[in-house]
C-alpha cells in the first residue's frame, strides 16, 4: 500500500460530530498536525469525509 502525508490546515469546530471524531481517529487533534498514514480502503473513505479540513500529499 502507498502512504499519504496528512496534514490538518482547518479546525474541526463547528463541523458535525462525525468529522471532529474523523480527525481524532486518524490521530489529528491540533492545527497543522501532521501524520503519515498507510492508504488502503478505510482510511481513504476517513480523509475523503474530511478532505476540506485537510491537505493529502504522497508520502513516498
Amino acid at each position: 500500500m502507498s502512504k499519504v502525508k496528512i496534514t490538518q490546515i482547518k479546525s474541526g469546530i463547528g463541523y458535525p460530530k462525525n468529522q471532529k471524531a474523523t480527525l481524532k481517529a486518524l490521530g489529528l487533534n491540533k492545527m497543522h498536525a501532521t501524520r503519515v498514514v498507510e492508504l488502503n480502503s478505510s482510511t481513504e473513505g476517513m480523509v475523503r469525509t474530511v478532505s476540506h479540513l485537510l491537505k493529502v500529499e504522497n508520502a513516498d
